[in-house]
C-alpha cells in the first residue's frame, strides 16, 4: 500500500482596504527537501528572496520554527500543563517525548546575499541579524540550510495520526514572519499559528519511492512517478 506524506502550505494575509498607503511584503521561496523516513528527519536548503515594501528600513529579520514548540521544556509544552482547560490532545504529551519523538528545527547557517549572517534561536523564533539594511522599496536574498525533525503526532504537525497518514505537515519549513504597520509579528508559538507572507513557492522534495506526496501545485513529471498520475493527465489532454 502506498504511504501518504501530506504537506500543506499555508500563507495568509489581512487587508486594510480603507487605507491608501496600505502595502504588504512580498516573499519568494525555493527549497529543495531531502527527507530521510527512517528517522523522520529531512534536511533542507532554502532560498528566500526578500521584498520590503514597507515605509521602513530593517535591520534585522525573524523566521518562525514551529517544529521547536514540540519538545520538553517548550514555551507551549510548559503553557499546556500550566493553563486551566488545556487541548485534550496536548495536555502532558509534550513533556513526555523521548529524543527521538520530539521536533526540531535546526538551522546550520543562514547568508545575505552571499555574506554569513549572525543569528539567534529563541525557541520558536529564529533572529537574523543582517549586515546590510533593507531599505524601502529594497530587495535581499537569504540563503538557509536547516535539519528538520518531525515529531510524533500532537496536533496538525507529525507522524503516524490516528488517520493513518505518515507524515501530516502544516507550517513544516523556517518560515519567515510577517512584518506590518505594527512591525515584526516575532511572537512565540504556543498554540496558535499567525498570518504570514504571501508568496511563491517553488519546493522540490526527495523522498523514498514508497510514499505519495499529497500538495498544491503543479504536478510536472508524472510520466517518472507513476502512482496513477499519468493516466490521469493522459486522459485530460484526450
Amino acid at each position: 500500500m502506498n504511504k501518504l506524506y501530506i504537506i500543506i502550505i499555508s500563507s495568509f494575509v489581512t487587508l486594510n482596504l480603507s487605507s491608501q498607503n496600505y502595502w504588504q511584503q512580498k516573499v519568494i521561496y525555493e527549497m529543495n527537501i531531502d527527507f530521510n523516513v527512517k528517522n523522520h528527519q529531512f534536511s533542507g536548503n532554502q532560498k528566500l528572496k526578500y521584498y520590503n515594501l514597507s515605509h521602513d528600513t530593517l535591520q534585522n529579520i525573524f523566521y518562525h520554527l514551529y517544529l521547536n514548540a514540540f519538545q520538553p521544556g517548550s514555551m507551549m509544552d510548559k503553557r499546556s500543563m500550566s493553563i486551566l482547560d488545556p487541548d485534550k490532545r496536548v495536555q502532558d504529551r509534550i513533556s513526555k517525548l523521548s529524543p527521538n519523538e520530539i521536533g526540531f528545527q535546526k538551522i546550520l547557517n543562514i547568508f545575505q546575499n552571499g555574506t554569513p549572517l549572525s543569528y539567534q534561536v529563541n525557541g520558536t523564533i529564529l533572529e537574523v541579524i543582517l549586515n546590510d539594511p533593507i531599505y524601502p522599496n529594497d530587495s535581499a536574498i537569504f540563503d538557509m540550510n536547516f535539519l528538520t525533525q518531525v515529531p510524533i503526532q500532537i496536533r496538525r504537525t507529525g507522524r503516524d495520526n490516528s488517520e493513518g497518514i505518515d507524515y501530516s505537515m502544516s507550517q513544516w519549513y523556517p518560515k519567515i514572519c510577517e512584518y506590518d504597520e505594527n512591525g515584526w509579528n516575532s511572537n512565540p508559538y504556543i498554540s496558535r499559528e499567525f498570518h504570514g507572507v504571501w508568496g511563491d513557492f517553488n519546493v522540490n522534495i526527495k523522498i523514498d519511492a514508497d510514499y505519495t506526496i499529497a500538495a498544491t501545485g503543479k504536478l510536472t513529471n508524472p510520466e517518472e512517478i507513476g502512482h496513477g498520475y499519468k493516466n490521469i493527465n493522459t486522459k485530460k489532454n484526450q
